[in-house]
């Protein structure tokens, strides 16, 4: 299990005891008090928005991991939040857009590294419709936004591994 995000726990998140071991390839338990640990994957979402030239909207990334590279405007799914709702909560927080209207359209499994741990993440993909657009600005952990013509797009210049695949899965069921 070299690399495995259970490798970064050391004692028993209920009693502190360093007895805590290695239960199978999801979970560590405790010797101990009986506590086994799962490590499961963290929700986040992102929204495929296009304006009425059918350009998406790409947001550069203003924070590590990957600071400077192209994105979707997204995040994570906070506790007691649907997916719905933190893909509308996200894109106020980022663009101050509000949205009438998010569909789902396939997920992906993704590795997120934030201060120096591997987060493992399930990507929930959208469509994004607004009725009509306003002036976005940036604001939050997005330091430019561009819509682009799909031709322009270079995936290369897209920061994070899921993100790039969901892109270049969206431009090739969208031409």
């Amino acid at each position: 299990m070299k690399g495995h995000p259970l490798n970064s726990f050391y004692y028993c998140p209920r009693c502190g005891s360093e007895r805590f071991f290695v239960h199978s390839n999801k979970s560590k338990k405790c010797a101990q008090c009986g506590f086994e640990y799962f490590i499961n994957a963290a929700a986040s979402v992102a929204g495929f928005v296009r304006n009425e030239k059918n350009e998406l909207l790409l947001c550069r990334r203003a924070c590590e991991p990957v600071k400077g590279t192209w994105d979707l405007p997204g995040g994570f799914v906070d506790l007691n939040e649907t997916a719905e709702q933190a893909l509308r909560r996200e894109l106020m927080e980022e663009l101050h857009l509000k949205i009438d209207s998010a569909k789902f359209l396939f997920s992906l499994p993704n590795e997120y590294l934030y201060s120096g741990f591997n987060v493992h993440t399930l990507d929930i993909f959208f469509d994004v419709k607004v009725k009509k657009l306003p002036k976005l600005e940036c604001a939050d952990d997005v330091c430019e936004l561009r819509f682009m013509p799909p031709k322009e797009i270079k995936l290369s210049e897209i920061g994070l591994l899921s993100i790039r695949k969901a892109v270049d899965m969206f431009l090739k069921q969208s031409i």
